[in-house]
């Protein structure tokens, strides 16, 4: 993987939704501040820099709403990038006192959703440059030669990515609850997530041509 961190444009990429809408829905207490730092420590575990696209805030009489909207990115060549879109929504936020594994502490109650788009983000040029026979070069190599690149290690890579923040924040969430309910361990909430993205990535390479 390259490690280098620049800041990106979209515009300057052709872009490829292969995961749509996967959501992680959520009801009752959680902190705010260590639900940013867990989805900020699982990007950055997968390699991703961080980029934050919106973040807004209304307050009601019934509780404050917040949208946060997330685009890290991973570059994976100079000219395939990887970019998940993390929409973070938090409708009727109230302030409520919690005991959480018996320590006392100031919660957020809230119904919470969160999306999750997975791209592939293509920039060609930088490795064939813009020459008239561009285009035949790039479909003729991706046809031949690439195919097994893309398909066996790009797609699965971004579903393995999602699947791991996803996780991670599932986990965060879950420990709110103390005591109660189904413990589930991270590793198969991956493996469970990676499974129902399956269609999603096998749609997406039926679609895309890289």
């Amino acid at each position: 993987m390259c490690t280098k961190h620049k800041m990106i444009s979209e515009m300057n990429f052709e872009k490829f939704l292969i995961i749509n809408g996967r959501e992680l829905s959520y009801k009752g207490i959680f902190r705010i501040d260590d639900l940013y730092s867990t989805i900020n420590r699982a990007i950055e575990e997968q390699g991703y820099t961080k980029r934050e696209k919106k973040s807004e805030e209304t307050v009601r009489e019934e509780g404050r709403n917040v949208y946060v909207e997330l685009r890290p990115w991973k570059e994976v060549t100079s000219y395939l990038t990887l970019m998940i879109k993390i929409k973070i929504i938090a409708d009727n936020i109230t302030e409520t006192v919690g005991v959480v594994n018996g320590e006392k502490r100031v919660f957020q109650n809230s119904d919470l959703t969160i999306v999750f788009d997975g791209w592939i983000l293509t920039d060609y040029k930088d490795r064939w440059g813009m020459k008239p026979f561009f285009w035949f070069v790039k479909n003729m190599a991706s046809k031949y030669l690439w195919k097994g690149k893309i398909e066996n290690e790009i797609f699965g890579e971004l579903a393995g990515d999602v699947a791991h923040i996803y996780a991670r924040i599932k986990k965060q969430l879950n420990s709110y609850r103390g005591g109660e309910g189904e413990i589930v361990r991270e590793e198969d909430v991956i493996k469970e997530v990676e499974k129902e993205l399956e269609k999603d990535i096998a749609e997406a390479k039926k679609e895309v041509k890289l």
